[in-house]
């Protein structure tokens, strides 16, 4: 795996990002009603340009308008934090600071990243741009109740209702932003019977005749809720690349941000990390500095160890990533597994080290031990995340 540190322009706009989210945006999330979406934390990012960077690269020329306003955060970025590595250090950064923001943004980037990526003109002007504005909030509506992991086991039907519209009938469920967001992506099976191959990915407009939301009550502090599709019209203008071919769009999605999804977890192993060695440098215990204890200063060496080498990880993924690598999954895999993982690890760790005061309501590790249990289970389970990476190895040894 490519060995990989960031240039010194890098560190400065991750520096200056932290900033940026301490002081805009975490007054902002601050404000926010726990399991609804924050609009205005949602606007904040499209104003600061950083929605913007989430489609870099992608759909640009084509007519769709970006939404954000040129802001030092956005436009003095160097040139290396584009792509999925630009991304991995966005939410890194936002995360360290505020996970309130990081996950606003990646929810505008996965339910909105399949209209960028495979939208028609009128799909981007329509809400792509609205989308990188902060004015339209995207989900990204793939699970299901009997459809999680094994996403080709997807059951909500798309019966054909004349020679280019089809009537979605089924549920959707687990579905971030949901059932709030002003559109979905949605993925429906167009072909019985043909698994992966005979999904196909739909726009559909949140007031879209015959579709229903319910908030579901999660371990979460954004929206969560299930959607209900009762023969909900949809025509080939609502079609995100062809017919039949949606797993590809949802696998592109994924495996995009997927390493990403390890910077999130990584921006709290590290915020956890810091509180941590600031908490052991001045408690006393036992006529000394919790530091001073060799049982402590070996845990906090091995939370430091595991968060970067996750790191390392992640954004070897994400630079395999901008070079269209073949074994891109693979890498992918591996970094969400390992920075998950290792999240989980680190900020249980923090808290065993701080003691009681980490479990207090408004501590952050309070909130980072809330947080980082659910992306050892979106995007992929690391479970998931294993068979994929066990059969991409295999199947690069046939003998």
């Amino acid at each position: 795996m490519t060995a990989f540190s960031l240039n010194p322009e890098q560190t400065a706009w991750c520096a200056e990002l932290r900033t940026l989210a301490d002081e805009r945006l975490r007054p902002l999330a601050e404000k926010g009603e726990p399991g609804r979406v924050n609009r205005p934390l949602v606007e904040a990012l499209g104003e600061l340009g950083l929605l913007d960077r989430l489609f870099a690269g992608e759909g640009e020329g084509r007519g769709e308008g970006g939404g954000g306003a040129s802001t030092p955060s956005a436009s003095r970025a160097p040139r290396a934090t584009s792509g999925a590595l630009g991304l991995c250090l966005l939410r890194e950064s936002l995360a360290y600071a505020c996970t309130e923001a990081e996950t606003a943004l990646a929810l505008q980037g996965l339910g909105a990243h399949p209209v960028a990526a495979y939208g028609s003109a009128r799909q981007r002007e329509q809400w792509l741009a609205p989308a990188r504005a902060g004015h339209a909030v995207a989900a990204f509506a793939l699970s299901e109740p009997g459809a999680g992991s094994d996403a080709a086991a997807l059951a909500l039907r798309a019966a054909p209702d004349g020679p280019s519209s089809w009537r979605l009938t089924g549920e959707k469920c687990w579905i971030s932003n949901a059932p709030e967001a002003d559109f979905y992506t949605v993925f429906a099976r167009t072909t019985p019977g043909a698994g992966a191959r005979g999904v196909t990915a739909f726009l559909v407009p949140a007031d879209r005749a015959g579709l229903t939301g319910t908030p579901l009550d999660m371990l979460s502090p954004h929206p969560i809720g299930a959607l209900a599709f009762d023969g909900v019209t949809v025509t080939g203008d609502d079609v995100l690349g062809e017919p039949d071919r949606g797993f590809r769009v949802a696998m592109t999605t994924l495996n995009r941000f997927r390493p990403s999804v390890g910077a999130f977890a990584v921006g709290m192993a590290a915020a956890a990390l810091d509180a941590t060695l600031a908490h052991t440098a001045q408690r006393e215990a036992f006529g000394g500095k919790l530091k001073d204890l060799q049982a402590v200063a070996h845990q906090v060496a091995e939370m430091a160890t595991r968060t970067e080498a996750a790191r390392l990880m992640v954004h070897a993924a994400a630079a395999a990533y901008d070079r269209d690598e073949p074994d891109i999954a693979r890498r992918a895999a591996m970094a969400k597994l390992m920075a998950t993982e290792t999240a989980q690890y680190v900020v249980d760790a923090a808290v065993q080290l701080h003691g009681a005061c980490a479990l207090q309501r408004g501590h952050l590790l309070e909130h980072l031990y809330r947080e980082v249990r659910a992306p050892r289970i979106y995007e992929g389970a690391s479970e998931v995340q294993r068979t994929i990476i066990a059969k991409e190895l295999y199947s690069g040894n046939k003998d």
